[in-house]
């Protein structure tokens, strides 16, 4: 009754204390001690979970060299080097420089891989491509940077806060241990910016809302957010600026007669500015312009005066040409007997034409110069 019964399992190992003092590693089993005082514990740790993490670690390292080799795999890393834990040939852990880490022997086939991070933080390809993955089962964020750059993208990369690289579409890693690292996206497919609801007075002061497109793509990224906090923000304001100064200099009839003019005065304007910068604007183009509703009241007045005038002058022209038409006719009629007797018949045709019934008296001559009777 004054024994404790400790039972290590098959998957197990133990770790025996007196006193809170280590004693030594037990392996799977059953131990029975004299425990009046529950002076013996027993700690076990489940070496299908094979990293071994202990607040003793250090002292078995030196004190237990002997059954920490025989039980533990130790991986230990010097001043400029870095290693990856594989366990069972999958990526499983990163090592940082000047560490020393224990992984339980047995259930786990543990490998290690070491690498000079002296020369360069670039993870080969090789690597990179399996630890991005096995990346949803790892746990080595804090020693890996995985980037994963789409297509119609590009990287840059940024260590110790100074650009160092522009990174192509595909899978990329780099050791952090020591430095700090970070990739950032850039679309660099063609893309649109909107510029909506411009409220720009001409020079007539009419008041007008204007609504523009412009398309674009990053020519060199790195450039253009090395020179400019915003790139995209320090454009939409060019833009504004632009589309005011074409709008502010014109009258409303200018601008309605031309209005490719905004146009090529916001391009103009962006051009100077932009050429250098690594950004390749495309096109700029208006999409609409909105008057205030008093303006559209007054402009479709003189829209329909306009055309009802045009209407007036091509009335007036028609009868005129009529008019003369029939003058011409006449005088070939009064000159020719012929003519006019055609055009007699043609009138005929076209009264015989719409009725039923003709009774004729006296002729054709009678028909045309004395009477005429229509039954229906």
């Amino acid at each position: 009754m004054f024994k404790s019964k400790f039972i290590v399992r098959k998957h197990e190992r133990g770790l025996l204390f007196r006193d809170g003092d280590f004693l030594r590693f037990l392996a799977p089993g059953e131990y029975r001690f004299w425990n009046l005082r529950k002076r013996y514990t027993v700690q076990r740790f489940d070496i299908a979970q094979p990293r071994f993490e202990h607040p003793l670690k250090d002292y078995l390292l030196q004190a237990e060299r002997v059954a920490v080799d025989a039980l533990f795999t130790v991986v230990e890393t010097g001043g400029r080097e870095a290693a990856i834990v594989y366990h069972n040939e999958r990526p499983a852990d990163a090592v940082g420089p000047a560490q020393c880490r224990l992984y339980w022997q047995g259930v786990v086939r543990t490998r290690v891989e070491r690498f000079d991070i002296g020369r360069s933080i670039v993870v080969e390809p090789r690597l990179a491509r399996q630890l991005c993955a096995d990346a949803p089962q790892c746990g080595f964020e804090d020693g890996i940077l995985l980037a994963t750059v789409p297509h119609g993208h590009v990287g840059l990369l940024t260590v110790d806060g100074e650009n160092a690289d522009t990174l192509s579409a595909g899978v990329h890693a780099f050791w952090r241990f020591e430095h700090a690292v970070k990739v950032d996206l850039v679309d660099v497919r063609v893309r649109t910016l909107e510029v909506q609801g411009q409220e720009i007075l001409t020079r007539d002061k009419v008041s007008l809302r204007i609504n523009l497109t412009a398309t674009y793509r990053f020519e060199d990224a790195a450039k253009a957010f090395g020179t400019a906090k915003d790139p995209l923000d320090h454009l939409y304001k060019e833009i504004q600026f632009g589309l005011r100064a074409a709008v502010g200099t014109r009258t409303l009839d200018a601008l309605l007669e031309d209005k490719t003019a905004i146009d090529r005065a916001v391009a103009d304007h962006l051009g100077t500015r932009f050429a250098d910068l690594g950004l390749d604007v495309r096109s700029v183009g208006v999409k609409d312009i909105v008057l205030p509703g008093d303006m559209k009241q007054l402009l479709g007045q003189v829209v329909e005066a306009e055309k009802a005038a045009q209407a007036n002058v091509i009335r007036r022209r028609e009868e005129t040409n009529a008019t003369r038409s029939l003058l011409n006719t006449a005088k070939v009629m009064e000159s020719n007997a012929v003519a006019l007797r055609l055009k007699e018949l043609e009138t005929l045709e076209k009264v015989t034409d719409k009725v039923g019934n003709l009774s004729v008296y006296g002729g054709l001559d009678g028909l045309l110069n004395e009477l005429v009777r229509l039954k229906a």
